[in-house]
């Protein structure tokens, strides 16, 4: 079952959400609508909760956690805001991304960073514990660096990219049920 509780803590997935049957989706998680999680994604919320806000997508092999709560740490959510889209084999753990971004293939986003509305983070990028990505802004490297703002159109392509992949997981989604119907 690819979608289970954790000491009776069960995902809540709104109706129009659409998750493979080969992602994970499991204890203190909220999925808004539309949200699509994609083939080996695993979302783990046993220690703490994660969001999904509207419109977002999880790409395959994407990984997201949480911290707990601790001596040394208050613990952390994982969240992640509406049209969103989150890069193949990326890892979310205990951070927040405010709307309308884009995490590139592979990167790490640690604990307590927050990336603003409208930042785009380039493939293979890490983004430290603690940072903050500012608004409208290319990021790079390992660590990651501020690179220069982002161009209209590049503005533009966090929600064409959200509405495409809200398209896409709607014809997965009837693909699916079709398939239980046959």
């Amino acid at each position: 079952m690819n979608i289970r509780p954790y000491k009776k803590m069960m995902p809540q997935i709104a109706e129009t959400a659409w998750i493979d049957q080969s992602a994970v989706v499991i204890g203190q998680c909220t999925l808004d609508e539309s949200v699509g999680i994609w083939p080996n994604a695993t979302l783990r919320g046993d220690v703490n909760e994660i969001k999904i806000g509207a419109r977002s997508n999880i790409q395959d092999g994407a990984v997201l956690h949480t911290t707990h709560e601790s001596d040394l740490s208050k613990g952390s959510q994982c969240i992640v805001g509406c049209d969103v889209t989150v890069g193949h084999n990326v890892v979310l753990h205990g951070c927040i991304l405010e709307d309308e971004c884009l995490i590139g293939m592979g990167s790490v986003v640690l604990d307590n960073a927050v990336v603003q509305k409208q930042v785009l983070v380039g493939a293979n990028s890490l983004v430290p514990a603690g940072k903050v990505l500012e608004s409208g802004y290319l990021y790079v490297g390992s660590p990651v660096k501020q690179v220069r703002a982002l161009t209209d159109k590049e503005r533009g392509f966090f929600k064409y990219s959200a509405a495409h992949y809200v398209k896409l997981k709607s014809e997965y989604a009837l693909a699916d049920a079709n398939a239980k119907k046959a």
